[in-house]
């Protein structure tokens, strides 16, 4: 399964993913067909990361309706006629178990990292691949408790949460389940860190 970049660590894989030589391409990213002023991610995510380029988005024609990342890595808008490459980032669920450092070391080490599920989008992708795999009942993601709040491990800001009820509130302040994982409900768990779970990398 694919996803497009929805956030500033995403899109600053592409350059790393394209060795360093970024061509125009498109990012799956759309005009809001209600609301000609707003921006959408193809998979219906907000758009929470912008990175147009001086004059942009500009709709020239009345025909701009998608979003191409230009050479540089910033953001132009385009008709959708026209023709580009395009980046997708590639998830990918290890069906072995393992610790949550252990996973997120193996994926660091295939030049990848734990998932950041940043929008509801993110999730519903995620919870996609993973239900349809001959795994455990859940998967761990990017998430860690560290100090006083959970954190994604890339850095980006925790603004979209989706917490099974079924543990109640226990993952507002953790003794032990300091580490998340996503199960195949799509809804986020707090688990021991050292508990072996599969993984996702994207």
């Amino acid at each position: 399964m694919e996803k497009e970049g929805t956030s500033q660590s995403e899109i600053e894989k592409l350059p790393r993913a394209a060795d360093g030589n970024l061509v125009p391409g498109w990012i799956g990213l759309h005009r809001d067909p209600n609301n000609k002023t707003a921006w959408k991610w193809s998979g219906g995510g907000d758009v929470t990361f912008q990175n147009w380029a001086d004059g942009q988005p500009d709709n020239s024609g009345g025909t701009e309706n998608n979003a191409v990342i230009t050479w540089n890595g910033q953001w132009i808008d385009a008709s959708g006629s026209n023709f580009y490459s395009f980046y997708c980032v590639d998830v990918t669920v290890v069906e072995e178990k393992m610790s949550w450092e252990d996973a997120l070391s193996h994926c660091r080490d295939k030049q990848t990292d734990l998932p950041s599920l940043l929008s509801e989008t993110d999730r519903l992708l995620d919870h996609n691949d993973i239900k349809h795999k001959n795994i455990s009942e859940r998967v761990w993601m990017g998430l860690r408790f560290l100090g006083d709040r959970w954190m994604w491990v890339n850095g980006d800001p925790l603004e979209y949460e989706a917490w099974s009820q079924e543990g109640g509130q226990d993952h507002q302040c953790p003794v032990r389940k300091r580490c998340g994982a996503l199960t195949k409900e799509g809804l986020w768990e707090n688990w021991d860190c050292q508990d072996k779970l599969n993984f996702i990398c994207v």
